[in-house]
């Protein structure tokens, strides 16, 4: 991941066209003309080796002849041409080019390799910055930049637009004039060689002209860099994407229950919602839902109000509401109280709020204020449909400090043409989203929901586990290493149960029986009835050849049914070979329900978690959702609620309810073998039993990653191996990286601070941190974050208290860390800070930073003594209110 030298792609200062021409109709001479159209200011050197003068001016050969080194190269020669170009370009001082030309993937050249890897190879040794290849190019409007072969120049706008489709590119360039949308940067990606949707996110994140990042996706190359990217852009402004290709492809191969039902699509839908972004499903909905999100007030609940002088209007909005899983507020009696006093007799008297047909002004007002200040409304969807009574500007002018000055959302739906035009103009241009129907008002307010809860994700500080769970994790990689060993992709059934054991996952007793003598005897030992099941390498989902056999009451019913099985297998699969059978306790819970969790692996964003309705027919009913791990109790929690399994838990006639902790408790234990074990590729437990008990595993399937590439988990995982003891002052202390669940630690370390240490933090008097602040602190990416803090003696309850943290955050280059610090008071002066300090410059040297920088205020005497002693060079700021520290950390790359 990288924004090195990106700033010589989007904001050049010269720029050089290879393939210049003047022959009509050639790349090379409309990406010139689009290059003089923009109103680039800079200069602008066409390249031609066999023409001294294009487009009116003069040409250069060659590299070579150009005045200077170019900011920019666009290139549009042929394909064969480009690796050589770049050579030069980067011997030259070229730091960043537009590759238009396609062919590069082509057949590897005589060196064994596509031009494709030429380029990059050519690029490498310059940090030469390429976009492309196979790309239309990109336009930046604000600076008359249109270094592209697009059909026109783009209006200058705060919205951010990628995609990686060049033919869809263009069509959405020439509709976007239409509508009037601008834009801070139109980007093509092409076959995105080296820069990609990481590396333009995390640019277009820090990037002050952007208010809003979309995109068009249709395939995803680093998981763990796209997330990083993605996490971080989302927190700063709405990022919102399109992606191609909704058809389960990948599910059809799957082999077992959980890869079926986790396909690719679903598997973006996860890694969207991880990050804090928003999926939509049309081009249409892309550009309302950054209207809407880049103007509407935050969104605290899902409640919506329809204010409404038209029934049908209402009705619409309504249907559109409910067909989209949306939340209909349930109006309380104090609010149809207070609509009583002010409406007609004949309003509808719930909601959708009908005020009728011949409203005046001081209706629409009197409504819209009671439902703006009901508590039990999330936002108002305000729907006008013209009359000849009140005029629809009026009524627009008259309610628009209501709707722009509203503490929640206010959604406006002005229907009809030129009688409501200028209402609809006025409103959008105050920032209130306003739209042509109900359907598209509701579809947007939709999104609004889907983004709010999604950034909350972000925002939500876990439970703290008193006793943290430590499973034996030797013992599960013993497991799997001796399968390794033998070939076997799949275990056994014994194996898969001692795996599961090893994680605190109940799962009926099993044994395995080399033969049907040693089936019936080991059926006696375990006590009757027991389940049989076939034991094959070959043979995955064993009831469809007979291989399962359930309620086998005594010895002779053992030998029977594993006789059978083994002629069924012969004579339903003759190519698997039986080796074995595994006898298991029937399991004795009946009011019990029956779940799926699970494992998969995309190719792209690694492991996925799943959870869902189980059983034979768990393909069939489709009841399920999927998490990227790692996951916190927050995270279970909502994978449970998207699953659809919620209300199967709950207390139904004589059922008891079923354990939802428990359930959250598997997902935290199986998402701990996701991290720990990286050599599986799929899980499923199916059914996993839940009660009023708790969970309990009938069967489980697991497959390892045998000899295959496979992606690593697209969020990075806690580093466990980076804990520590240490000991400060005679005190033995826990060194560790900060968790999601140290939210309310962290809320407890800055409470008992001083005024003036809290001061001397945050540069300015604070007391309280907010929630999504502590989130944002607590809830680090640890791909390019680090965090550590130091946890003192256990107090009479067990808690261990925060007493210092020393946090890191790199850049995407890797090149500069800003770190912070801040010990208790109680521990100042002890050497906790100079120990937490040398963790974290240990940690950076070993992943290769460069250097650490950070900033104190000048009074800060302690921070500056620390600081020098660890060898930081100690400046003045340029304003003198402050000291930058900063300390050259280059070592060994080994993150």
């Amino acid at each position: 991941m990288s924004v090195r030298n990106l700033e010589s792609l989007f904001q050049p200062r010269s720029v050089a066209v290879f393939g210049a021409s003047d022959r009509p109709g050639s790349v090379g001479a409309v990406v010139l003309a689009n290059l003089k159209a923009g109103g680039f200011d800079g200069p602008m050197w066409p390249v031609n080796p066999r023409h001294a003068t294009v487009g009116g001016g003069t040409a250069w050969p060659d590299v070579q002849s150009l005045p200077s080194a170019p900011d920019l190269a666009i290139i549009c020669t042929p394909a064969h041409t480009v690796p050589g170009l770049i050579e030069q370009l980067g011997g030259r001082g070229t730091r960043a080019a537009i590759v238009l030309s396609a062919g590069l993937k082509g057949p590897p050249t005589e060196g064994g390799t596509t031009l494709e890897q030429a380029i990059l190879d050519a690029a490498r040794p310059h940090l030469l910055r390429i976009l492309g290849p196979n790309c239309i190019g990109l336009l930046v409007p604000g600076i008359g930049l249109n270094a592209s072969f697009a059909p026109g120049n783009a209006v200058a706008g705060k919205l951010a637009f990628v995609s990686q489709s060049g033919a869809l590119a263009t069509a959405m360039l020439d509709w976007s004039k239409d509508h009037g949308i601008g834009f801070s940067h139109f980007i093509s990606l092409g076959d995105s060689a080296d820069v990609d949707f990481g590396d333009v996110l995390d640019y277009l994140a820090s990037d002050p002209s952007t208010r809003a990042i979309l995109m068009y996706a249709e395939s995803i190359k680093a998981g763990r860099k796209f997330m990083s990217a993605a996490r971080a852009a989302a927190r700063n402004k709405p990022v919102i994407v399109v992606k191609a290709g909704r058809a389960p492809e990948g599910a059809r191969a799957a082999a077992s229950h959980t890869g079926a039902l986790a396909g690719s699509d679903a598997v973006f839908d996860a890694a969207a919602r991880r990050a804090g972004m928003l999926r939509v499903n049309t081009l249409e909905d892309l550009f309302d839902a950054a209207e809407t999100l880049a103007h509407a007030r935050p969104v605290r609940g899902e409640r919506l109000a329809i204010l409404t002088n038209g029934g049908g209007a209402g009705v619409l909005a309504a249907d559109s509401l409910s067909a989209g899983g949306g939340k209909l507020a349930d109006l309380s009696p104090a609010t149809l109280h207070a609509l009583d006093a002010c409406l007609p007799a004949t309003w509808s008297h719930g909601n959708p709020v009908d005020i009728i047909g011949d409203a005046p002004i001081t209706r629409y007002q009197d409504a819209l204020r009671i439902l703006l200040a009901a508590p039990e409304v999330d936002a108002v969807l305000f729907a006008h449909a013209p009359t000849a009574l009140v005029p629809a500007p009026d009524i627009a002018r008259a309610c628009l400090a209501l709707a722009r000055d509203a503490a929640k959302p206010v959604i406006g739906c002005w229907l009809g043409g030129p009688a409501v035009a200028s209402a609809r103009a006025s409103w959008s241009e105050a920032g209130v989203p306003c739209f042509a129907t109900p359907e598209r008002a509701v579809a947007a307010w939709l999104q609004m929901a889907d983004h709010a809860c999604n950034q909350l994700a972000l925002q939500q500080i876990p439970p703290d586990s008193a006793a943290d769970f430590k499973p034996e994790v030797a013992r599960a990689l013993a497991l799997l290493a001796t399968a390794s060993r033998e070939g076997r992709e799949w275990l056994d059934e014994v194996a898969a149960t001692q795996l599961l054991q090893a994680y605190g996952i109940p799962i009926v007793e099993t044994r395995a029986a080399r033969d049907v003598e040693e089936a019936v005897r080991l059926a006696t030992e375990i006590g009757f009835p027991v389940a049989l099941k076939v034991m094959s390498r070959r043979i995955v989902h064993k009831s469809d050849v007979g291989g399962v056999v359930l309620n086998l009451r005594s010895r002779d019913e053992v030998r029977a049914a594993a006789i059978r099985m083994r002629q069924d297998v012969a004579r339903l699969k003759p190519d698997a070979s039986v080796n074995g059978f595994a006898v298991q306790a029937m399991a004795q819970r009946p009011g019990a329900r029956e779940l799926i969790v699970g494992v998969a692996s995309d190719a792209v964003f690694g492991p996925v978690i799943l959870c869902g309705s189980g059983g034979v027919e768990v393909e069939l009913n489709r009841r399920s959702a999927i998490a990227l791990p790692p996951l916190n109790a927050v995270l279970a929690n909502d994978l449970v609620d998207r699953s659809g399994v919620r209300p199967l838990l709950q207390a139904w006639r004589s059922r008891a309810p079923a354990s939802s902790s428990a359930l959250v408790d598997t997902l935290l234990k199986v998402s701990r073998m996701v991290s720990d074990l990286r050599d599986m590729a799929e899980l499923d437990i199916n059914p996993l039993l839940v009660d009023e008990r708790g969970v309990l595993a009938l069967d489980a399937r697991i497959r390892l990653h045998v000899g295959k590439d496979h992606a690593p988990m697209a969020v990075r995982p806690y580093p466990e191996s980076l804990e520590e003891s240490i000991s400060v002052a005679g005190t033995e202390m826990l060194v560790r990286p900060i968790k999601p669940e140290d939210g309310d630690r962290l809320h407890a370390f800055y409470e008992r601070a001083t005024a003036v240490d809290m001061r001397l933090r945050f540069f300015m008097a604070r007391r309280d941190v907010p929630v999504s602040e502590l989130a944002r602190y607590s809830q680090i990416d640890y791909d390019r974050e680090m965090t550590f803090i130091a946890l003192g003696p256990r107090t009479s309850d067990g808690h261990r208290p925060m007493v210092g943290e020393v946090r890191a955050v790199c850049d995407p280059d890797n090149t500069t860390a800003e770190f912070a610090i801040q010990v208790a008071s109680a521990w100042q002066g002890k050497g906790l800070g100079r120990t937490l300090l040398a963790k974290l410059i240990a940690y950076l040297r070993a992943r290769g930073t460069r250097e650490m920088v950070g900033e104190c205020l000048s009074e800060n005497d302690g921070m500056a003594r620390l600081a020098k002693a660890m060898g930081f060079e100690v400046l003045p700021t340029q304003d003198s209110q402050s000291l930058r520290l900063a300390l050259q950390t280059e070592g060994d790359a080994s993150d």
